[in-house]
């Protein structure tokens, strides 16, 4: 048995759409030899529909509705999850998350994210009609702090770097 499933709670990664949530997800997952969920892609699955598709036809208040009941369906065991950026929205959502898991924030700097996004219109992004994307990183941002056990500034690091931190934050709090 590998020593990185000692300890059962799951590892919660979030932040903005365009932090690396799901690349940086898929990497500790082999790291740590766990399980993998990223949580937009299971919806998508789900729902037999891309996720613009449907923030389309719910609006941003239904699909957030949905996106909790979706959290809240989580089997809690020691995977990695990698949530979608409008997860935070979701109070009762990432409070059943917490219960279980150790919540990780990826913070990148808006102006490494806007050159990251280019297709904000068609990626499924949960906005309000007319918000600028520095509104919803403004609006955001305390929420992910909010959430966070540990958050890991992304800022120039490559992916496995990154990893590397989240890594060594999880072995010096005993959870490897």
């Amino acid at each position: 048995m590998s020593s990185y499933l000692i300890d059962k709670k799951a590892i919660v990664l979030i932040g903005m759409p365009g932090a690396g949530k799901s690349t940086i997800g898929v990497l500790l997952a082999k790291t740590l030899s766990r399980g993998f969920l990223d949580t937009d892609i299971w919806i998508q699955s789900q729902e037999g529909k891309r996720l613009q598709e449907i923030l389309d036809e719910l609006g941003p208040q239904d699909f957030c509705k949905m996106e909790e009941e979706y959290l809240c369906s989580i089997k809690p065991e020691p995977i990695v999850i990698a949530t979608g950026g409008s997860a935070v929205y979701c109070q009762r959502g990432m409070g059943y998350l917490k219960t279980f898991g150790t919540i990780i924030l990826l913070d990148i700097l808006l102006h490494t994210l806007k050159e990251r996004l280019s297709d904000l219109g068609t990626r499924g992004v949960v906005m309000e009609k007319g918000q600028s994307f520095e509104k919803l990183y403004a609006d955001r941002m305390p929420l992910y702090k909010k959430f966070a056990d540990f958050t890991v500034d992304c800022s120039g690091l490559r992916h496995e770097e990154v990893v590397d931190m989240i890594v060594e934050y999880l072995g010096k709090r005993g959870m490897l």
